[in-house]
């Protein structure tokens, strides 16, 4: 069976400007990916010609298709969280559905923000990163979130975890902040060809064409390379010891 890889972010554009060469370099190697977005991004600041959080939501979602597309994603799911919210959200619920998709897709590696929030220090990026953190340990226990299993499915280990790695801060109106510390890394990817198009699946979120015009040439100046910090994985091992990220997996 072909390796199986699932990204979890909160907005569609997160898996294009913070995973988009990992998911690339997957999809050329022949791994299954898959991505969970909890949100349709309704709340956003750049609003295209939506004339209400829903018409943002339904333009959203059709962004996240073409970029999906762009990409090489199996597999796409988005969930209808309030945008902006999720910390206001059951945590032990949020990392039930998380580990749900973790049991149905069983992927062995598995991709999050980090909890400082990613580039923009998100509230909802942390709340992912944490609601995904436990699902990655929770989703191979059967006594954590039993109906899934009286529904037919099965515990399930995913074997590594990583959180992106933030190569700028920039937060709208709070230049304080740019110096705020981040999670480091263990792995860097060199997207090389892949950088290009990893920025065309970014332009496929028109409506969030403000956000390359307030950070675009950062973002040019590093989007020849994507960095992860490994958070998990079988056995004691040091993360200077990580290659690449189905480096040491099992196929089941």
């Amino acid at each position: 069976m072909p390796f199986r890889l699932l990204c979890v972010t909160a907005h569609p554009d997160d898996e294009s400007g913070a995973f988009g060469g990992a998911l690339l370099m997957a999809h050329r190697d022949g791994v299954e990916t898959s991505l969970l977005c909890l949100t349709e991004g309704q709340a956003a600041h750049h609003r295209g010609d939506a004339a209400d959080g829903a018409e943002l939501g339904r333009m959203r979602r059709a962004e996240l298709s073409a970029a999906c597309d762009v990409l090489g994603i199996g597999r796409c799911e988005i969930l209808h969280y309030p945008d902006g919210a999720l910390p206001q959200q059951n945590f032990y619920e949020l990392a039930g559905v998380i580990a749900e998709r973790m049991r149905s897709v069983r992927p062995q590696v598995v991709l999050t923000f980090s909890g400082d929030g990613g580039v923009n220090l998100h509230r909802d990026h942390t709340i992912v990163s944490m609601a995904t953190t436990a699902a990655f340990h929770w989703a191979r226990r059967a006594e954590f979130f039993p109906e899934q299993l009286e529904r037919g499915l099965q515990p399930y280990a995913p074997q590594k975890l990583y959180y992106a790695n933030t190569p700028f801060i920039n937060v709208r109106d709070r230049p304080e902040l740019t110096q705020a510390p981040t999670v480091p890394y263990s792995l860097t990817l060199e997207l090389g060809d892949l950088a290009n198009v990893k920025f065309a699946a970014f332009r496929k979120h028109s409506t969030q064409a403000g956000v390359l015009e307030r950070v675009g040439d950062v973002l040019r100046k590093t989007l020849s390379m994507e960095r992860y910090l490994l958070a998990a994985a079988p056995g004691h091992i040091s993360t200077t010891n990580d290659t690449a990220l189905f480096a040491g997996v099992t196929p089941d």
